[in-house]
């Protein structure tokens, strides 16, 4: 990450794994513009980030089903001086069970997990194109690496969120701006809470370290846990008639 003073949108400030990452930011001096749907959490999440040290903090509510709700951050963005940035923390990925027996939650699946992230993601670009700088945090999952029987719906929407992040990286590269692509395993949030046992489990703090890392590294693509490269790696390498015919 750049030692230059910056201001990064967060999407999805109130989530689990935003926090240390927020947190962080702030106590380096960053601007923040901290997006969300619980008010409440983002009014506190503002006041400890403004007592950390961070240069300015505004907050917004946003759902990334209503685009409408892009317009006010995206104009106090615009009126922001110096680089700008953005870190993508939302999604939503019921149990797959739920998705088989009510069809009609794909959509909001593939909203929040992709196509309204990407959407806000669009509508920015242009900003940071003209500034020549910046830098774009995509997190995603290793649920979008492929198709598995027990979360496909959100993986596929994550594969697609991935795929968008690989082109504006292409797009955006040539300008100076860095996207980056994070993919988590499983994280102790309330989004894993319920399920079991899962193998490799890491924490927000983890992630928040490893995409600081990342980004001072100027990666294209992070695993967290890193373990889930090479995990991951091994699961598409498996044969189609064999991978489909197992329970993981």
């Amino acid at each position: 990450m750049s030692e230059t003073r910056e201001t990064w949108i967060i999407l999805g400030a109130s989530s689990s794994m935003a926090g240390p990452f927020i947190r962080t930011l702030a106590e380096a001096g960053h601007g923040l513009i901290l997006a969300g749907r619980d008010k409440p959490d983002l009014a506190a999440i503002a006041a400890d980030a403004g007592a950390r040290g961070a240069s300015h903090v505004a907050q917004f509510a946003l759902d990334v089903r209503d685009a409408a709700s892009f317009r006010a951050i995206l104009t106090h963005a615009e009126g922001c001086e110096g680089q700008l940035c953005c870190a993508v923390f939302v999604g939503s990925m019921p149990d797959q069970s739920q998705i088989d027996a009510e069809p009609g939650l794909v959509s909001g699946v593939v909203t929040d997990s992709f196509s309204g992230p990407a959407r806000f993601l669009q509508a920015l670009a242009p900003m940071l194109e003209s500034r020549g700088g910046g830098s774009i945090v995509g997190v995603g999952s290793v649920a979008g690496d492929r198709g598995r029987l027990g979360n496909y719906v959100y993986g596929a929407a994550k594969a697609g969120f991935a795929t968008y992040l690989s082109g504006l990286r292409n797009r955006l590269g040539r300008e100076g701006v860095h996207v980056m692509t994070v993919k988590p395993g499983p994280v102790d949030t309330a989004m894993t809470w319920g399920l079991g046992p899962q193998p490799f489990m890491t924490t927000p703090d983890t992630v928040a370290r490893d995409i600081l890392k990342g980004l001072r590294k100027g990666r294209n693509v992070v695993y967290t846990a890193g373990i889930w490269r090479w995990v991951m790696l091994v699961i598409r390498m498996i044969p189609e008639p064999i991978f489909k015919k197992m329970s993981i």
